[in-house]
């Protein structure tokens, strides 16, 4: 997603260059999962509404089938993302948006048109073969692919968005932590309309473990619904895999199961999987974001989620210091509330995949089995016998325990920060009442992303989080806050930066119909909340104070580090 530090920077009128060697936006589906924090950044970019029509909605992402083919057996189903009827209602309640199946190819384009209707300069074709820094500024030699021309840019700052072999990371000297080339996968991006065998179970992914295979398991990412996808297979041996045309197509055959289906292969895209994460996400006046700074697995469908959020992070962090309104030191906030998100999404993904262990373990199928064995094993997992039963139920165990890839809206929403950019309010996060990575915790701690409300601004039904972004700092006070908002308007005009205010609460200009935002909101009438722009709380009062607009100058002065 490359082209969205471009989009966010050009919307807040900070001047950059964009360079990618490739010709266009992405050429097949790749990453596709959206959660909802994305899809709450597309909002604010204002491409929500395109990204819902283009992307297969939360409805029919839900059933996760496990079978021996499309065709075949169904060993086990599991609602997943949220849709089942036990965790939809706290997905709703987390945000505004809803997560969807966005591939990659459909979005990137959406992403490219928001960024050059904020007029961002983007160069395809163009790619950087060698770039260095000092003290003042960053260079970089780049070459024109169609022609050969190369020249030389020179700019402030440089983000390296550009991938797991990132350029930028290796010439600047960036160090990582843990291990590449673990194993090989590729996926197949096919035409093939399996229709009858999904509709009445629809799903963003069909799991495919066929009996006696060398294929331990493929996961067939829907790309549209039901007639073209997007399979990874992951195979019991780490051997280079046969991936010519011919051998893939047998391979895609037997999952499917059907020999009338047609199939039409588009692209074959072999890749490793790795557990990396760098070890600065800065140095000097560069940056790593996506692939660049994180590389793992596709597990829990986090890589372009991640990687547009890191970029979402720093934008507007960069436009505050190349306008001069922050210091530099404000750019070390990215590393400091980025890495450990990094850190985190490598180890979940690498645990996700140890976590089918134990299903795969109950279902019986596993390497150096004939098909016969592989069959044997089904058929004594589906009788009637007490072996069976025992198998069953340690199948159902171990498919719950694949809720920590599935349905992990802890992990896709509940990022807290911990940096200079985040004030402390003097209390400490409240504890977690439940699995921090299965359930999303609201608070509006500071550090932690505004909780989702619903509330009435004249007759307009309106979120909390639609308050925040903008590329503007929000202050949220309530019934006698009027201090607050005052103080807002004085000290946006002192240190020249954007502070947005809102009265919220029971019968004032955000109206709290509900009593939701009283509730949720964890400061008094006459508290307040300041929102960042990327809709992290930076800092929060509990109560009114002698000095508003003076508390509020300090708190802003901090976070900008002037």
């Amino acid at each position: 997603m490359g082209n969205s530090p471009g989009a966010f920077l050009a919307r807040q009128g900070a001047r950059a260059i964009t360079v990618t060697k490739y010709s266009g936006t992405a050429d097949s589906p790749r990453a596709h999962i959206t959660n909802q924090r994305t899809v709450e950044v597309f909002r604010d970019l204002g491409i929500e509404p395109e990204v819902m029509a283009a992307a297969m909605p939360q409805d029919l992402m839900g059933t996760q089938v496990f079978s021996t083919s499309f065709a075949g057996q169904e060993l086990c189903r599991k609602m997943t993302w949220g849709a089942g009827v036990d965790r939809r209602s706290e997905y709703d309640a987390a945000s505004p948006s809803s997560m969807c199946n966005a591939p990659q190819h459909l979005l990137e384009p959406m992403i490219l048109a928001a960024a050059r209707k904020h007029n961002a300069e983007i160069r395809f074709g163009t790619e950087c073969i060698q770039i260095e820094q000092n003290a003042e500024s960053v260079r970089a030699v780049v070459r024109e692919r169609s022609t050969g021309h190369e020249y030389a840019i020179q700019a402030k700052y440089a983000i390296g968005c550009d991938g797991a072999r990132s350029t930028v990371g290796e010439q600047l000297g960036f160090e990582f932590e843990g291990k590449m080339g673990l194993g090989d996968a590729y996926t197949v991006w096919l035409e093939a309309d399996l229709t009858r065998y999904t509709r009445h179970r629809s799903g963003a992914l069909f799991f495919v473990c066929e009996p006696g295979s060398d294929i331990w398991l493929s996961a067939w990412t829907c790309v549209k619904p039901w007639t073209e996808w997007n399979p990874l297979f992951l195979r019991h041996q780490q051997d280079k895999a046969d991936l010519s045309e011919a051998a893939v197509l047998q391979r895609v055959r037997n999952a499917i199961g059907d020999p009338s289906v047609a199939v039409k292969i588009k692209k074959i895209s072999p890749w490793q999987i790795n557990h990396c994460v760098a070890a600065q996400y800065r140095k000097g006046r560069a940056f790593l974001a996506g692939d660049a700074a994180h590389r793992h697995p596709p597990s829990n469908g986090l890589g372009s989620n991640t990687s547009i959020q890191d970029a979402y992070n720093l934008a507007w962090k960069l436009a505050l210091v190349l306008s001069g309104r922050a210091s530099d030191a404000l750019l070390d906030t990215y590393h400091a509330e980025r890495k450990p998100v990094g850190r985190q999404v490598i180890d979940r993904a690498i645990k996700s995949i140890a976590d089918m262990g134990p299903w795969t373990q109950a279902v019986g199928l596993g390497p150096d089995q004939t098909a016969e064995q592989a069959w044997n094993q089904i058929n004594e997992l589906m009788g009637d016998s007490e072996i069976g039963a025992q198998r069953r139920e340690a199948m159902f165990a171990g498919l719950d325990a694949t809720d920590w890839q599935f349905n992990a809206i802890g992990v896709e929403l509940g990022q807290r920060y911990e940096s200079a950019a985040v004030i402390s309010d003097g209390t400490p996060f409240p504890a977690y009442t439940r699995d921090p990575e299965r359930h999303y915790h609201p608070t509006t701690h500071p550090g932690a992303h505004l909780p989702h409300v619903w509330l009435e601004h004249g007759t307009q039904r309106i979120s909390t989080i639609d308050l925040t972004g903008k590329d503007s700092f929000a202050l949220l006070s309530g019934i006698g806050g009027q201090a607050w908002r005052d103080a807002a308007g004085t000290v946006e005009r002192e240190l020249g930066v954007k502070i947005a205010s809102y009265s919220v609460g029971l019968r004032q200009a955000y109206d709290d119909v509900l009593g939701e935002w009283t509730r949720k909101r964890e400061v008094r009438d006459h508290g307040c909340i300041l929102v960042r722009p990327d809709g992290y709380v930076a800092w929060r009062s509990h109560d009114g104070v002698a000095d508003a607009t003076g508390a509020l100058r300090e708190v802003m002065r901090k976070i900008l580090a002037r």
